[in-house]
């Protein structure tokens, strides 16, 4: 066992609605397959990599997509056929890992403390991904979560890297702060302008400067992010804290009325969800995204926990009008959060304890 009492993998199947899609269209193979809408304000979910080799990337505008490749071929997504193929494989995952938290519908990790030769077992279990579902998978290993899926990401397509915590650091320690999860880019450019451009050296900067630059919080664990510290802990359910619908509209939304009519709509197609899967919650938000890309989110909580479409369109709308947005609106959104019977951390949820859907 590597670092100590735990052993984490991260398995992540690459290009995964790509390669779903391509299992539908066969005919597409080896071309440059982008899964994206077909609206001028439409963003790319995933690429094939011969398309990857032209710099398309997820949630990268589709315009700009066709402008780095011109003969890209756009699919539309299919997200029941992706849901349908998801659980094939974490299935087959189950059947090898008694601990997995699934993470989407293409990635989770596998708690693998005290198994049996546990690379020949994952090398099994991708084979069985290969030929039962035709997935292909990338594997990264170590003592962490982080280790594991920075390593997961180190050799892709097909990768199968084992790291412990001191290989992590020696391996990476030239690239960019951004190379690990949780440090976008907005805080690597913060980074840079204070002379700290790879792993290594925010590795080794005080915790005092971090502190006075990024806050007490922050500064400190951007440096054990660097120092791949993290949680080794899998947690095998992961019940969504909020749930949300939102829309970017093709043209902008100017008037009022255009506003709440689309944001009504939003909170009827959430409250008919909520109640397809009986939750209930007590806090509502709106989000306001303008022209201009300012984006705002206002919330309110209620006395009781509801699912009632009528309560939810009130308060978005009352949420709506009180910030009465000064500029053309691109996208809106309603969301629902401290569910009835759950708890809901204070402050910006995780991205995997979240269920955004786009409509």
């Amino acid at each position: 066992m590597i670092g100590g009492s735990r052993l984490i993998a991260h398995l992540d199947l690459d290009a995964f609605y790509a390669t779903v899609e391509l299992q539908r269209r066969p005919e597409l193979k080896g071309l440059p397959v982008v899964v994206s809408g077909s609206g001028p304000r439409a963003v790319v979910t995933t690429a094939s990599y011969e398309a990857r080799k032209f710099g398309v990337g997820s949630a990268m505008p589709t315009s700009r997509a066709l402008r780095l490749c011109p003969d890209a071929v756009l699919v539309p997504p299919d997200f029941e056929a992706y849901r349908a193929v998801s659980r094939k494989v974490m299935d087959l995952v189950r059947g090898t890992v008694d601990l997995v938290e699934v993470l989407g519908l293409d990635e989770a990790y596998l708690d693998l403390s005290g198994m049996h030769s546990p690379k020949a077992a994952m090398r099994r279990l991708i084979h069985q991904i290969r030929t039962q579902t035709g997935m292909q998978a990338s594997v990264g290993i170590g003592p962490n979560k982080l280790v594991a899926k920075v390593a997961s990401d180190a050799e892709k397509p097909a990768g199968f890297v084992l790291l412990t915590q001191a290989e992590a650091c020696a391996r990476f320690a030239g690239h960019p702060p951004s190379l690990v999860p949780g440090i976008g880019d907005k805080t690597a450019e913060k980074l840079e302008r204070l002379g700290i451009r790879t792993l290594a050296e925010l590795a080794a900067t005080p915790d005092d400067l971090l502190a006075s630059q990024f806050g007490e919080r922050q500064g400190p664990w951007l440096r054990s992010r660097a120092r791949f510290e993290a949680s080794s802990h899998v947690t095998p359910v992961r019940v969504a804290v909020s749930e949300s619908r939102e829309s970017t509209f093709d043209v902008d939304l100017a008037s009022i009325e255009e506003q709440e009519a689309a944001l009504a709509r939003l909170a009827e197609k959430l409250c008919a969800g909520l109640a397809k899967h009986e939750r209930t919650g007590r806090t509502i938000a709106i989000k306001v995204r303008l022209d201009d890309w300012t984006t705002i989110t206002r919330a309110r909580t209620v006395p009781a926990a509801t699912n009632e479409v009528d309560v939810v369109r009130r308060v978005a709308l009352e949420l709506l009008r009180e910030y009465a947005p000064p500029r053309p609106v691109r996208l809106l959104g309603v969301r629902m959060g401290s569910f009835a019977g759950e708890t809901e951390a204070d402050g910006p949820a995780a991205p995997a304890g979240q269920l955004a859907l786009e409509v």
